[in-house]
């Protein structure tokens, strides 16, 4: 089928072989080519019409932050990723201001990788005036701190073959509104060649769009194929926030309408537009946090749709009650070709953890097959979940289970 037919509006977003390096010398968030060391400061120059350099990532792998706030009594480093990163637990860091006003710190040094912060003046969160990475989101926006290795990490734009990114705007008349869903193409996309298909979420306050630019995972994908360690496939990145996620019956409603929109909207569009693998086997889905959620509670249950999961940084406390209908089918071990559980290594000390343990116990009592796996050294973030869907669920995906 051709990938662009229907009544549907389609952008796109991202071009094939996308080349990052330059014959001249880059400055510090110049946004010239999609660089995997955007905020080293290589020219001395500040981001353009910024009032500083912050943040600056040193050689050893230390950040400076900075802040020009001449009448601010408190300046402190927050969020949950980046205090994490450097082993805080929830305490930020504070600034010291100078003659000049502008208040500073130095942090780290943290591993490479990408993440989350804010600024908190006296008392407001603020992102970063001078940080050109912001992320846009369902949540108050927040800055991205990218701390570079010694070349392109997994999840950076390499000079391989490179997929594409569609952004799709269809009408629902489960939200009576109109909805977007973004769905990447493999590198060499055959229109004529069925295709399975992996419906990937998000959590709370995320939108579509942050599978692409926090998550990465069109470049993780790319890379992967590049290497040799994924199966081509499509990734449908549809919004999972079905209900303002404030509402007070979130829990008990958006489960349900949820389940409507993939059926009678998500689904439908991927197959109608593009050449699909269309059965359980051909399907899978998978999400992080509110989104493992979703796969588990709506996957679960719907096996005539889906055969293969993964469940990142999510689980429930009382999964034997809430999951009992698919832990006592006594078939459900030959209708379900893969089910991944994941987490990452900080984030398993705390409540989520307690969370996937119940998740993986009940899955234990009833012997159902399952892999799982906890690693990277990030908490409940975005390092997470790159790094399982890299490490784990997408090279092992659809490895030997296709028709």
């Amino acid at each position: 089928m051709n990938p662009f037919s229907g009544k549907l509006l389609s952008i796109l977003l991202f071009s094939s072989l996308m080349i990052f390096l330059c014959p001249h010398g880059e400055a510090q968030q110049a946004n010239v080519n999609l660089d995997y060391n955007p905020q080293k400061d290589t020219e001395g120059l500040k981001p353009f019409s910024a009032p500083l350099n912050s943040p600056e990532v040193h050689d050893d792998r230390t950040v400076t932050f900075r802040l020009k706030a001449p009448k601010a009594n408190e300046v402190h480093l927050t969020g949950v990723a980046l205090l994490t990163g450097l082993g805080r637990g929830n305490e930020p860091v504070p600034f010291e201001k100078g003659e000049d006003g502008v208040w500073a710190v130095t942090v780290g040094p943290l591993n490479p990788d990408m993440y989350a912060y804010h600024f908190n003046v006296d008392g407001m969160q603020i992102t970063d005036p001078s940080n050109t990475y912001a992320a846009f989101t369902a949540m108050p926006p927040y800055s991205q701190l990218v701390v570079n290795g010694d070349g392109p990490a997994y999840y950076d734009a390499k000079n391989v073959p490179h997929g594409n990114v569609t952004r799709h705007v269809y009408h629902s008349e489960v939200t009576q509104g109109e909805r977007e869903m973004y769905v990447y193409t493999p590198p060499g996309y055959d229109p004529n060649k069925a295709y399975p298909v992996l419906y990937l979420l998000g959590g709370s306050g995320e939108l579509p769009s942050n599978w692409v630019f926090d998550g990465r995972v069109n470049f993780i994908m790319d890379n992967l194929l590049s290497e040799g360690k994924a199966e081509p496939m499509l990734i449908a990145i549809p919004n999972n926030q079905i209900i303002h996620r404030n509402h007070p019956q979130h829990t008990e409603l958006t489960f349900d309408l949820f389940e409507k929109e993939l059926r009678g909207h998500v689904i439908p569009l991927v197959d109608e537009n593009y050449n699909t693998v269309e059965s359980p086997k051909g399907r899978a889905i998978s999400g992080l946090s509110m989104g493992g959620r979703h796969s588990m509670f709506i996957g679960f249950r719907s096996l005539d749709l889906f055969a293969n999961f993964g469940i990142l940084s999510a689980g429930d406390g009382d999964a034997e009650t809430t999951l009992a209908a698919f832990l006592n089918d006594p078939e459900v071990n030959k209708k379900v070709d893969y089910l991944f559980v994941g987490q990452g290594t900080e984030e398993a000390k705390g409540f989520f953890g307690g969370r996937v343990k119940a998740l993986t116990d009940a899955l234990d009592n009833h012997q159902i097959r399952y892999e799982y796996y906890q690693g990277g050294h990030g908490g409940h973030d975005w390092s997470t979940w790159r790094h399982l869907l890299y490490e784990k669920f997408l090279p092992n995906l659809w490895r030997s289970n296709l028709p």
